[in-house]
């Protein structure tokens, strides 16, 4: 786990909300307060989807709205000209990520005994910090896959150009 300080929270914003940069995250959660809280919990209610439409879903193993799928109504609550008091936004690195993280460093683990890999952002109205994490269904002392997944989510960010300092 590691501490991120998100340094251009203008540049930031552009690509959370303008861009494609986070579209295919799935949605853990997110949570922004305004004039009042706003609260995502990420999980598709299968039974308000028709027929067709939640069979399609369960086909490609979709169970979490991706980024792209609530972007707009995130930038709907936060866009104006104040900034949000405070947000919180948990994305999951995708499963195909997760399997790929674990062949290109020789993991000694199984894509299924990952639960999830987070990106937590949270604002506090003045910082923008980005806090890692990791979640396994087995218990191990091994932290190769959280050095991984943290060098991972630093060379993420400086390809996307986001600037960030550690703490």
């Amino acid at each position: 786990m590691i501490v991120l300080q998100i340094t251009q929270l203008k540049n930031f914003m552009n690509r959370l909300l303008c861009t494609e940069t986070f579209d295919r995250f799935p949605v853990s959660e997110v949570s922004i307060t305004t004039f009042t809280t706003f609260s995502i919990d990420g999980t598709f209610h299968m039974d308000f989807f028709d027929t067709e439409t939640a069979q399609e879903l369960s086909k490609w193993g979709r169970t979490q709205l991706l980024w792209l799928d609530i972007k707009k109504f995130c930038y709907f609550v936060i866009r104006g000209k104040q900034t949000p008091l405070q947000f919180k936004i948990v994305f999951q690195l995708p499963q195909k990520n997760c399997e790929k993280l674990i062949l290109d460093h020789a993991l000694p683990f199984e894509a299924d005994q990952i639960f999830g890999l987070f990106l937590n952002f949270q604002y506090n109205g003045e910082k923008l910090l980005l806090t890692t994490g990791t979640s396994l269904k087995v218990f191990t002392m091994d932290k190769s896959l959280d050095h991984a997944f943290d060098d991972a989510v630093k060379n993420f960010l400086l390809k996307q150009e986001i600037s960030f300092e550690e703490l």
